[in-house]
């Protein structure tokens, strides 16, 4: 009987000292600072900050919900104030908020919660250039910054995902945007961003994004939140909108989803001042389940090739099965077609949608192509468009033999093709012989390349241009000279 007394007393003793090695968990009413969670509604999660800053960008927290981390912002341009804060649970209660680290923001946590990545703001031109970060955690505290990914242009929201897989928003090459959202290849020392691609990524900034730790599905800061989801084959779907419940401010940024994936928050604010800007957050997990399993928007997946024709040959083209895809299952396609301003084909010009065939005989030589966007359109009514050039010439030497007029006044005309990857041409009108300029200007007015400039006579002009080396986006065409100054749009989309 004394033998086992003693054993139950050593038993007991162990008991005690295991509960004191391994912490109990958080009671689900303190969880999230005690705040009361959202339904489907989103409302506002409160951080503390000081008076004249707002609690923004990405928040991010610990696996076993004792730690929320989050950045406190004074201002984005310029940056100034930026610091990274924290709650703290212990003791059966919530501490903070601390101060960790200033002059930074955004921070997410690695798949184990022992390294942190976040990012600083240097202003460059009036443009932010984004470096990243890493500190790692040693008991209770955490090591100093450390910049990482130096040779990145940049790089933005750095995540890592339970597969060791590192995805950010960077400048890319190839690139869709100005920045895409990408995958990191590491080979060795050597890392390089490898863009989602263009289903994914618009032509402008593609910047604030959460992928979650088991890379099932990614929300996208892309006009309002979105979301895509990972397909067996490793690529992603056409992404969906959240709803206007969750976006409803007058910009959605710094997604994250909580690690039990129940819930979202991000940033939105009502006024352009950021007076009225707060973290928010929402139940996410039955819209992530039943979005996935409703009707997915068809898209573009490959450009129509541009087509040229001869007066008077019959002109027979095909629009090719694989130019439009579907993520739903079995999806069929309807087909129909018209000018790109939106007025119908011409007459010489018909489009079989069951064939998807466009012929006819065309009569006239034109100095511009015709420009034609055939429409794909699934059993839902949703659509994708595809926009291409048919150009007639007089014979098969090409329309400038056709010019017999000289131009009545000088005329920049639109490049094409437009989008172009990587090569366009661009074709003006010139009444009068004297010295002209055509220049490339990015989006902030400065000359990017030179064109040409020289003299020339009345008349008409193709200038070919090739924009290897610039990176996607919208750029500025300029045809100057004789008092005259003509300026067009053109996009880069690789």
């Amino acid at each position: 009987m004394k033998k086992t007394m003693q054993l139950l007393l050593v038993i007991s003793i162990l008991l005690v000292s295991s509960i004191s090695l391994y912490p109990q968990a958080i009671p689900s009413d303190s969880l999230y600072l005690g705040q009361t969670p959202p339904g489907d509604t989103p409302r506002i999660f409160s951080l503390s900050v000081n008076r004249g800053s707002f609690a923004a960008e990405r928040i991010t927290i610990s696996n076993d919900g004792k730690e929320i981390y989050y950045s406190e912002v004074r201002s984005y341009y310029p940056a100034a104030g930026d610091t990274i804060k924290y709650y703290s649970y212990s003791n059966s209660k919530w501490g903070g908020p601390f101060n960790l680290f200033s002059g930074y923001l955004a921070p997410a946590l690695s798949a184990n919660g022992d390294t942190m990545y976040f990012q600083n703001a240097n202003i460059q031109n009036s443009s932010s250039v984004y470096e990243t970060f890493i500190s790692v955690k040693n008991g209770l505290n955490w090591s100093n910054p450390q910049r990482i990914l130096s040779n990145l242009n940049s790089a933005h929201y750095l995540q890592v995902t339970n597969y060791g897989n590192y995805f950010i928003s960077s400048i890319s090459n190839p690139t869709v945007g100005a920045s895409d959202w990408c995958k990191l290849l590491i080979d060795g020392g050597d890392t390089t961003a490898i863009s989602l691609g263009q289903l994914l990524n618009s032509g402008g900034d593609n910047l604030d994004f959460f992928i979650s730790k088991d890379e099932t599905f990614l929300i996208l800061a892309k006009g309002g939140l979105q979301i895509s989801y990972r397909k067996n084959d490793g690529s992603w779907t056409n992404p969906k909108s959240l709803g206007s419940k969750i976006n409803f401010g007058l910009g959605m940024w710094g997604p994250y989803v909580s690690p039990d994936n129940k819930y979202l928050f991000y940033t939105t604010g009502t006024k352009q001042d950021y007076s009225d800007t707060y973290v928010h957050w929402v139940r996410i997990d039955g819209l992530i389940d039943s979005l996935k399993h409703t009707n997915f928007s068809p898209y573009l997946k490959y450009q129509i090739p541009n087509q040229k024709d001869t007066v008077g040959n019959l002109f027979n083209f095909t629009i090719p099965d694989s130019t439009f895809f579907d993520d739903d299952p079995n999806s069929t396609f309807t087909f129909s077609a018209k000018l790109s301003n939106g007025t119908p084909l011409p007459s010489w010009l018909s489009f079989n949608p069951g064939t998807r065939t466009f012929s006819g005989i065309p009569t006239q030589a034109k100095v511009f192509p015709i420009m034609v966007t055939v429409t794909a359109r699934d059993t839902a009514n949703a659509s994708a468009p595809a926009t291409f050039g048919i150009t007639v010439v007089a014979n098969p030497v090409g329309v400038e033999e056709d010019k017999n007029q000289l131009p009545e006044s000088i005329n920049l005309y639109q490049n094409y093709p437009n989008p172009l990857n990587p090569t366009t041409t661009i074709e003006f009108a010139i009444p009068k012989t004297g010295r002209y300029k055509l220049g490339l200007y990015n989006a902030l007015g400065q000359l990017v390349k030179e064109i040409s400039d020289k003299e020339y006579e009345a008349g008409y002009y193709k200038e070919p241009f090739n924009a290897t080396g610039l990176s996607s986006g919208m750029y500025l065409y300029r045809l100057s000279g004789n008092d005259a100054n003509i300026v067009r749009k053109m996009v880069l989309l690789r």
